[in-house]
């Protein structure tokens, strides 16, 4: 049974139709859509509508949401709230981190969760993906359909209008390269400079092409509403859906390492982190036997009493079972005592991939997330400040964590300006999160979160400045406190922590295709001057 997200997170659990709208640059116009849904405060589905967010820390009370079912909808939807002069947020799967979706100033919600088909595209020789699938529905479409996968993350109930656009990676990202390394094109709906709202459809092909490449890594909410992604294998030519993206693993091989807070001493957390960062640096080429291998170490506070390194590879690679083993021995040289070794052996892909991921959870809490880009292992005072924050005595808090996640390979052999994705030589991401259930509990949860992502980055102004070890964070774990200089005292902007040397052509994008900034939130791309 899949984890809870928080629970992964926090690491306190172990374990051929063609779509029938294709678009065009002119396919929706406002005068000839059909409206969506309309939900106001009355209607008895409009708080279930506003409670899908799953950071419970912010609620919004929009105006009225729109559900939207095309891309007739979505244009008609956006047409009537530039008319009124209203505010616009998008909800997908309901996943962002930060208040985008979720804000005071929110009136107008459009809410994409029905609007979810997966189909093969002829027309575009590409699989067409509704912005509002989440990923379970994308893994199991694409493989019982055509046993294929994307190389998306491991929330299943993750939406892809966020995800892809942000450059979503995944268990498979080593081998198979980023979710943006798939995106053949978008469709979205944008406001021209005289308000008026049209449908395009921009490829890494046709005289679009800008708003497709602001697409592969710009993140959500800047340039307009996402209604489907175009997926295709860059260099595919699409002749037909089996070699239009990366063919699914069979089966997948996987352990656990069982770690023991009471037995872990400074020095073996120390070596314990080391020997993954250093696996990972000497095993961090696409073409390595290791490539398959996704190993996130899940270092929950001491107060969960444990912590744990959840691993898979490839079943079918070559000597799987002796690479996974190999892995491990790394993993535990020189760490006395020992953690738990669990052999969970090898399961069907499908199967394996639902259960290893992290579940939905029906009563979502409260959380914080900071997170960072890593070209080589932290330096050891960098892994001790961890270890610091995570032993510290004054703070209870079983379900925040460190998370360290492999990352590289495949990724790595695409040029920083190809995508807008720019970090394009590292070895792993760190997130670090903040979990917690009541409001009561926010001032002490984000202060802990805070102290200790400063400490780890005490040498850069309390964030990941780009140096030869960091490459700067990831927009698909927003953190507003990189835009405030109580928190990010580096005098390096938040912008070039997320996006490195890509924003300036980012920002000529966002002035050409958004004009009157309609699109917008705390972290959003700003136009030129």
């Amino acid at each position: 049974m899949p984890v809870s997200r928080r629970g992964l997170l926090a690491g306190t659990a172990v374990a051929g139709a063609a779509l029938a709208i294709p678009g065009t640059a002119s396919a929706a116009s406002a005068s000839a859509a059909v409206a969506g849904d309309t939900i106001r405060a009355d209607d008895a589905r409009y708080q279930d509508l506003v409670l899908r967010g799953q950071n419970r820390r912010f609620v919004a009370k929009p105006d009225y949401i729109r559900v939207i079912r095309s891309a007739e909808d979505a244009v008609a939807a956006v047409q009537d709230a530039v008319r009124g002069g209203k505010r616009i947020a998008v909800r997908g799967g309901g996943h962002c981190f930060e208040d985008f979706v979720d804000n005071s100033d929110t009136e107008v919600l459009l809410d994409m969760s029905t609007y979810d088909e997966i189909t093969w595209d002829p027309r575009y020789r590409a699989f067409s993906i509704g912005a509002g699938a989440i990923l379970e529905t994308v893994y199991k479409e694409l493989f019982i359909g055509w046993g294929l996968t994307v190389p998306g993350g491991g929330c299943l109930g993750v939406g892809v209008g966020g995800h892809f656009s942000g450059g979503g990676y995944g268990p498979l990202s080593r081998k198979y390269g980023s979710v943006v390394d798939h995106l053949y094109g978008v469709e979205v709906v944008v406001v021209d400079a005289r308000g008026r709202a049209r449908s395009v459809v921009a490829t890494r092909d046709n005289e679009h092409r800008d708003l497709w490449w602001a697409h592969t890594g710009g993140g959500g909410g800047n340039f307009g509403v996402v209604t489907r992604y175009l997926m295709r294998t860059n260099g595919s030519a699409g002749r037909t859906p089996a070699e239009s993206l990366p063919k699914a693993p069979a089966a997948l091989r996987s352990s656990i390492l069982l770690y023991d807070w009471k037995t872990t001493t400074q020095a073996g957390f120390l070596r314990t982190v080391r020997n993954w960062f250093d696996f990972f640096e000497q095993h961090n080429t696409a073409d390595s036997p290791y490539a398959t291998l996704y190993a996130p170490f899940i270092l929950t506070h001491t107060s969960a009493g444990n912590y744990l390194l959840s691993t898979q590879i490839d079943a079918a690679a070559p000597n799987s079972a002796e690479l996974m083993k190999a892995f491990n021995a790394a993993m535990v040289a020189g760490v006395d005592p020992k953690p738990q070794v669990i052999d969970v052996g090898e399961g069907p892909f499908l199967h394996t991939t639902m259960e290893r991921s992290i579940g939905e959870t029906a009563s979502p809490g409260r959380g914080k997330y900071k997170a960072g880009y890593l070209k080589k292992g932290y330096t050891d005072e960098q892994i001790l400040a961890m270890y610091r924050g995570l032993t510290d005595t004054t703070y209870t808090g079983p379900e925040s964590s460190v998370l360290l996640v492999p990352y590289g390979g495949k990724v790595n052999t695409v040029p920083s300006g190809a995508t807008a994705a720019a970090q394009r030589d590292v070895v792993a991401k760190m997130v670090l999160s903040a979990s917690w259930t009541t409001a009561a509990d926010d001032d002490k949860n984000l202060a802990w979160a805070r102290k200790v992502y400063a400490d780890i980055y005490r040498d850069t102004g309390g964030v990941p400045v780009p140096n030869a070890t960091n490459a700067g964070s990831y927009i698909n774990y927003p953190d507003v406190d990189l835009a405030d200089p109580a928190y990010n005292k580096s005098g390096v902007p938040w912008h070039d922590l997320y996006y490195l040397g890509n924003y300036p052509r980012l920002q000529q994008i966002k002035a050409k295709w958004d004009p009157r900034n309609v699109f917008r939130h705390k972290l959003s791309i700003q136009p030129p001057g």
